[in-house]
């Protein structure tokens, strides 16, 4: 056994010369790359690219490393090549250790510089001041909806949407007080109504309070007793605060999508490939949101998702977020959007981007 082990071992750490060699060749050809992208005034990051290359990489994998395991080593590459091309700042809803900021790693990786933020607001403003040069917003969860806040800045901001991320969430109760001890639950609104039938259950008569993001909970949960937080197991080994309950979402495939948000919109990565977030308000009249839908219909043009929100502009006026499949650039969405204009008061492209949906642990 021990002179196989000592074969098998060789071999494996000839693999590591080898892998080592290679990483630095490609770190090398990065670095080239990344003083053509600064003589041009080019981003550093570029998701459609990157998206390429995963694909490209995937369509080669013969086994037996998985995709998704592929798909998070060639993120890491990706991301320590990015650092030696240049800074990357990513503004996030901190701090640290909240699913934001997981959703932010998994979506840039190690190796990017992170800010923390305390409000959503606050993130597109970080951005749109080149204090970062990319946010991460939560937009929907697939227990407890869409994140009402994020929509409203959308509207509002010269930002464009560049890339998605999906994130599998999984909450657990944190607290230095036992369960039975337990008189308030902080938590993010979304984390709180993810958790809406859990709490019920287990701790009908403990107040429920709103706070900023689901680290700052913990944070409090671990000043004050009697206080408990929801939040990730991370955050709890972050800030040294004991589990009371694991896994206590109600849906155990409960997952948050997530927004990257910059100043420059992405490229097309192939038609069928990429998804469109645009806004639009509709006259008020009989029809008119049939009349709308139907123009995507006549370019068979696959909607994804619609979501009204009020204008705050004046009573029941309503914006409608759409997102569908392709990309800006392309003809049949031109003439979705040049037709939307016509009947319109208000029509907005938030950005278009890689319609990836692979999940993140």
């Amino acid at each position: 056994m021990e002179e196989d082990l000592k074969k098998l071992r060789k071999e494996v750490d000839a693999c590591d010369q080898a892998i080592v060699e290679l990483l630095n060749k490609r770190a090398n050809v990065a670095y080239e790359i990344g003083k053509l992208k600064s003589r041009e005034g080019a981003a550093i990051y570029d998701p459609t690219r990157e998206e390429i290359v995963y694909q490209t990489v995937q369509a080669k994998n013969e086994g037996p490393l998985p995709e998704k395991a592929l798909r998070a080593i060639y993120r890491e590459i990706i991301s320590a090549a990015k650092a030696l091309e240049g800074k990357t700042r990513i503004a996030y809803l901190g701090p640290e250790a909240s699913y934001t900021h997981q959703a932010s790693m998994a979506c840039f990786g190690a190796s990017m510089e992170y800010a923390p933020a305390h409000t959503i607001a606050d993130i597109f403003s970080i951005v749109e001041s080149g204090e970062a040069d990319y946010g991460v917003i939560p937009i929907e969860n697939s227990t407890d909806g869409i994140v009402r806040h994020s929509l409203d800045m959308l509207v509002s901001t010269e930002l464009f949407i560049v890339n998605q991320v999906y994130l599998n969430i999984e909450h657990s109760l944190i607290s230095h007080s036992p369960l039975e001890e337990i008189t308030t639950v902080c938590s993010k609104d979304q984390a709180l109504g993810q958790c809406r039938d859990w709490l019920q259950r287990h701790l009908p008569q403990a107040n429920q309070m709103e706070v900023e993001s689901t680290s700052l909970a913990v944070k409090m949960a671990n000043e004050k007793t009697g206080y408990a937080a929801i939040a990730s197991e991370l955050a709890a080994e972050l800030y040294k605060v004991p589990v009371v309950e694991n896994r206590i979402q109600d849906k155990s495939d409960n997952t948050t999508r997530f927004l990257v948000i910059g100043k420059n919109p992405a490229k097309p990565l192939n038609e069928g490939k990429d998804r469109t977030s645009i806004v639009v308000s509709l006259n008020d009249e009989v029809g008119a949101l049939q009349a709308a839908l139907e123009v995507f219909a006549a370019e068979n043009i696959n909607l994804v998702k619609i979501e009204s929100r009020p204008t705050r502009r004046k009573n029941w006026d309503y914006f409608f977020f759409i997102d569908f499949v392709g990309h800006y650039e392309e003809p049949a969405v031109q003439k979705v959007l040049e037709a939307l204009k016509k009947q319109s008061p208000f029509i907005k492209w938030l950005g278009s981007y890689p319609n990836t949906q692979v999940v993140s642990a």
